[in-house]
């Protein structure tokens, strides 16, 4: 066959054709094992950890004259040695509670930023990291991940004087109360909106 000018124009346009056609379909396939990763392999559960952790964002602070208080402090919680006590101990403080669960994926994800609050504010605020799961599955969460805040345990059917939250939920009390944050959704807790609302309730 002779290959003339146009002829191999023509060639080496179909061959650049077949080239990108070939790119594009390993291009698709790697895009499908991403999203594949994220689903099916623990590569994926580390992904859609961080991918929560990055699309978070800082809780919403209620106004001063906007916030709601609560009533009493009658609420009976166990401790992380399954040992039943009263909120009443956090009567007159700055309090944090947060809900969650070893197997809800926001609320682990949140769990990093907790441990950060807890660390800076032990002995300021009194912390009520809260789940309704029994021991077992929560003491080798807490030993895999190096965890070392408190773990707060829910008498299941216990009135409390909040809503009990669903994981990741969240609330702030200032030391008469009053709830300063309420948050329903994931939240970022490290920076300085968080710190800023925190010194300032621990001042009052």
């Amino acid at each position: 066959m002779n290959i003339t000018p146009d002829n191999h124009r023509e060639f080496f346009s179909f061959e650049s054709y077949q080239n990108l056609m070939k790119r594009q379909t390993v291009y698709t396939l790697l895009v499908i094992a991403l999203i594949l990763s994220f689903f099916v392999t623990p590569l994926g559960d580390y992904s859609k950890l961080l991918l929560n952790r990055w699309l978070s964002t800082a809780p919403t602070i209620i106004k001063p004259e906007n916030r709601g208080r609560i009533e009493d402090y009658a609420w009976r919680l166990k401790d992380e040695d399954w040992n039943i006590f009263s909120f009443e101990e956090a009567k007159g403080k700055v309090v944090f509670i947060t809900f969650w669960t070893s197997w809800h994926l926001p609320s682990k994800a949140q769990l990093k930023d907790v441990q950060y609050l807890y660390d800076k504010y032990k002995g300021k605020v009194q912390f009520y990291i809260i789940t309704n799961e029994e021991r077992e599955p929560v003491e080798e969460f807490m030993q895999k991940n190096g965890y070392t805040f408190p773990v707060t345990y829910q008498i299941v059917g216990d009135p409390s004087p909040l809503t009990l939250l669903k994981p990741p939920g969240s609330y702030i009390l200032d030391k008469n109360g009053a709830i300063a944050v309420h948050q329903n959704d994931i939240s970022d807790w490290d920076n300085d909106k968080v710190d800023n609302l925190l010194n300032s309730l621990i001042s009052e």
